[in-house]
């Protein structure tokens, strides 16, 4: 896979998954079959649930793997792998299988979200990139949906492109946005590559360009007629930005019969000025104009503004939302969970940890959701062995991740598998959706959700629980290690 610097995409990994793929091959374990899972550990910003995204690119990543000639001379020169792996490589390409929960599902953590079953080397060298894609997506459209939400139903547009880190983080940052419910970006680019919808209209420096704030406004009107949003705030907003904009609407649009229209304020008290800009604006008649605000907004900042009783349209959100900058790491990890044995048989894996939230789950897993049949609410997540099923015929009890003498009855529900075939044998068997239908997907799920698991403060514990035989399982591998509950 090429990136758009032209570097093999491949060789965007670890080191140490180069060393161990050398290694793996030097102990005749290079076609073991291994199975990996990718899970998060803990939800941005204490919230209650966080958004699935990155896997369209993972697909692009894992098609397109392959290890050029220049990358052999490299490592090569590196003089720590034998001839035999760098054959090895030279004729490398994925062979496995891959399941994943798709795009825009609201996820929960310790649940495996994408499963890897592939020979030990495959398996190890997509570490870094899947983890790197899902890490980064997934937090950015955690960040969105949480801004979306906090904005009750008003358009949200991700602004942030400037102050993202890294040319991926403005990228493929905006379609995470998208995903998670933001209508719109300022970065050309991913609409062109995404079908992320850009829009923009100007920049102070556009004011600042003529003789005066007034011919800058005419002169956009008379341009953009059916799209004229003015920035306001340039010299003084109540004073001569709104003023100026009404007299511009009246000199260039009324003569056209347009009524739509809008402004844009980027500094000062935005609820004050937002419901003064309203006063003056349905006064002069353009009831119909949009009020815009933008200046390092986030979901805190817009449930207050709109507490306030701020005339808010929509929001341009920023730096805060494309380097979600109150809680920046996701946390994403790949931990190795089985391998297979010469018979074919699941031989399960655990890592252990004094530090508890690092103990992983062993074995090759599924994950269920359980919908409420009479209200269509999820209800709780259920970690299994792959070969387990769930009757949703029957009463289920579960309990609470954090509290496992804490338990309910689930009765009258409908189990629903969450991860989905992408890859079998190298082959793709995934159709991807299109981002719209990501997007609309993301939406629809959460609204699946309890408002108690929405809420931004000390949102309600979501139940993921473990079957009783995954749960016996890995009891018994703690115990092995010297860490059984008693």
């Amino acid at each position: 896979m090429q990136s758009s610097t032209g570097i093999n995409l491949t060789m965007l990994c670890d080191f140490y998954e180069l060393t161990m793929g050398n290694g793996y091959l030097a102990d005749g374990m290079e076609d073991r079959i291994t199975y990996f899972d990718v899970f998060y550990r803990s939800i941005p910003d204490q919230g209650g649930y966080a958004i699935a995204a990155g896997l369209e690119q993972i697909v692009d990543y894992v098609q397109k793997l392959h290890i050029s000639e220049e990358d052999i001379r490299y490592l090569e020169g590196r003089k720590l792998f034998k001839p035999e792996f760098l054959e090895y490589l030279r004729n490398f390409r994925f062979t496995g299988d891959i399941w994943a929960v798709p795009e825009g599902m609201p996820i929960f953590p310790g649940e495996p979200v994408i499963t890897v079953r592939a020979p030990a080397i495959q398996a190890q060298l997509l570490e870094t990139y899947m983890l790197l894609e899902f890490n980064h997506q997934s937090l950015i459209a955690t960040k969105a949906n949480r801004v979306c939400r906090a904005a009750e139903g008003r358009t949200v547009l991700e602004f942030g492109s400037r102050r993202a880190q890294g040319i991926a983080g403005a990228v493929t940052g905006a379609r995470a946005a998208y995903i998670g419910g933001c209508a719109g970006t300022a970065c050309t680019v991913s609409d062109q590559l995404y079908g992320v919808p850009a829009a923009g209209t100007m920049a102070h420096s556009w004011v600042q360009m003529f003789d005066s704030e007034y011919d800058a406004f005419v002169s956009y009107c008379r341009t953009y007629p059916h799209n004229a949003v003015l920035l306001v705030d340039t010299f003084n907003t109540l004073k001569s930005g709104i003023p100026n904009a009404i007299r511009a609407f009246n000199d260039v649009l009324k003569p056209l019969g347009i009524t739509k229209c809008g402004i844009r304020l980027d500094s000062g008290d935005m609820a004050y000025l937002t419901q003064q800009a309203r006063k003056m604006l349905d006064e002069a008649g353009w009831t119909e104009c949009t009020i815009t605000v933008s200046n390092s907004l986030d979901e805190r900042l817009i449930a207050e503004l709109i507490r306030q009783g701020a005339k808010i349209d929509s929001f341009g959100v920023g730096e805060r939302l494309i380097t979600a900058k109150s809680d920046p790491v996701f946390g994403g990890v790949y931990k190795l969970c089985a391998v297979e044995g010469k018979d074919g048989s699941i031989i399960p894996k655990i890592k252990v940890s004094e530090n508890v939230g690092k103990i992983t789950n062993p074995g090759f897993k599924k994950v269920y959701r359980f919908f409420n049949r009479n209200t269509g609410m999820a209800e709780a997540d259920y970690i299994c062995l792959r070969d387990e099923t769930v009757d949703d015929t029957q009463p289920l009890e579960i309990c609470d991740p954090h509290d496992r003498w804490k338990r309910k009855t689930m009765e009258n529900f409908r189990a629903v598998e969450l991860q989905v075939p992408v890859f079998k044998n190298g082959e793709l068997v995934y159709e991807l959706p299109s981002l719209k239908n990501i997007r609309t997907f993301c939406a629809y799920q959460v609204s699946t959700l309890w408002p108690e698991v929405k809420r931004f403060d000390f949102p309600h514990q979501y139940y993921v629980d473990l079957s009783p035989r995954l749960m016996e399982l890995k009891d018994s591998m703690l115990a092995q290690h010297g860490h059984g509950r008693g």
